[in-house]
């Protein structure tokens, strides 16, 4: 049987590769490289087959590697990590950091895959990354601190990941309340955090994370909402997908110390530079209702705050989903 990661790493961007050549140096039937190939593609993998040439990338593809990503990182960054997997295809990255949590791994650890079989955003939504299109990763760590504390640290990733994006130099990127990324309206990415452990302490955090880089427009079709990526952002392809890993995991491992030292306070003020809905009217359901009002930034907790002709209310995170209201607020 062919190796899925293995054929994928055989095309070229430029040059076709027969079906008989691939067939012959993997030592298997040409339909046997078809059919790994229909699979590859219902992934989302960018690849297109012409009759009597073969089968190309339509763009350019780096494949996660564990030690390009350690490699790429600082040392300081690499001495906090205690765990990095790579995997090819797992069910999903944050079963697999729940499970070290469970297996008492001390942490920080981070986990990247090329395929999710069960990934997931908020609410339970299936999150759908097109194969090589983007990042899906999650990173977990550790707090002396309860859950109780952990209010706004979906907020405080954000700012992590605003901070790597510039650092890539990607800017006009914003956040929208309480886990969206976004760039003039349309989705980037998305946060998922899960807590577990004690009301009062210690607890844990295992935060899942979804960067549009390359998503070309047959596999963008499989989006639910309106997306971008980090081609259509900049002046072109996106910095190699292993050098990006490591930058926002640097950033994201000082912000979750931070976060543990300081809580979101120490976030409140940059969180403002990014918030997209800040002066908007939106409408806020969830928590058995539906409230209308202009959105007023967010407190020294990361809760939203909702203005409206009752006065100012606080809207936690996690109760709620926003959305854009047309017309003014009521």
């Amino acid at each position: 049987m062919i190796e899925a990661r293995a054929l994928l790493q055989a095309l070229d961007e430029a040059q076709p590769v027969s079906g008989s050549a691939l067939a012959a140096r993997f030592g298997v039937s040409r339909a046997a490289v078809w059919k790994q190939m229909e699979a590859l593609r219902e992934k989302g993998a960018p690849i297109e087959a012409a009759a009597g040439s073969g089968y190309r990338l339509r763009g350019p593809l780096a494949l996660l590697d564990e030690d390009a990503i350690r490699a790429a990182m600082s040392d300081s960054a690499r001495s906090r990590l205690e765990s990095l997997e790579v995997h090819w295809q797992i069910d999903s990255t944050n079963s697999a950091l729940s499970r070290r949590v469970q297996a008492g791994d001390s942490g920080p650890g981070a986990c990247f895959a090329e395929i999710q079989t069960a990934g997931r955003g908020r609410r339970g939504r299936r999150w759908h990354m097109p194969l090589g299109g983007g990042l899906a990763f999650s990173i977990w760590r550790r707090f002396d601190a309860g859950m109780a504390s952990m209010a706004g640290l979906s907020l405080a990733v954000g700012i992590g990941v605003m901070r790597a994006l510039e650092r890539l130099g990607y800017h006009g990127i914003g956040l929208k309340w309480p886990n969206d990324i976004q760039h003039r309206g349309l989705k980037l990415g998305g946060i998922l955090v899960e807590l577990g452990g004690d009301a009062l302490g210690p607890c844990h955090a295992v935060v899942g994370i979804g960067l549009n880089l390359r998503i070309d427009a047959a596999a963008g079709g499989a989006i639910d909402q309106p997306w971008t990526d980090l081609v259509r952002i900049g002046d072109g392809a996106p910095a190699d997908r292993n050098r990006i890993a490591a930058c926002l995991l640097e950033h994201l491992l000082e912000a979750l110390e931070c976060f543990a030292q300081s809580s979101f306070a120490a976030f409140a003020d940059e969180y403002a530079r990014y918030d997209v809905l800040r002066g908007k009217p939106v409408r806020v359901t969830g928590g058995g209702g539906e409230r209308c009002g202009e959105a007023a930034g967010v407190d020294r907790h990361g809760a939203l705050l909702l203005r409206t002709a009752d006065g100012e209310l606080r809207v936690d995170s996690g109760e709620v989903s926003v959305r854009p209201q047309s017309g003014s607020a009521s």
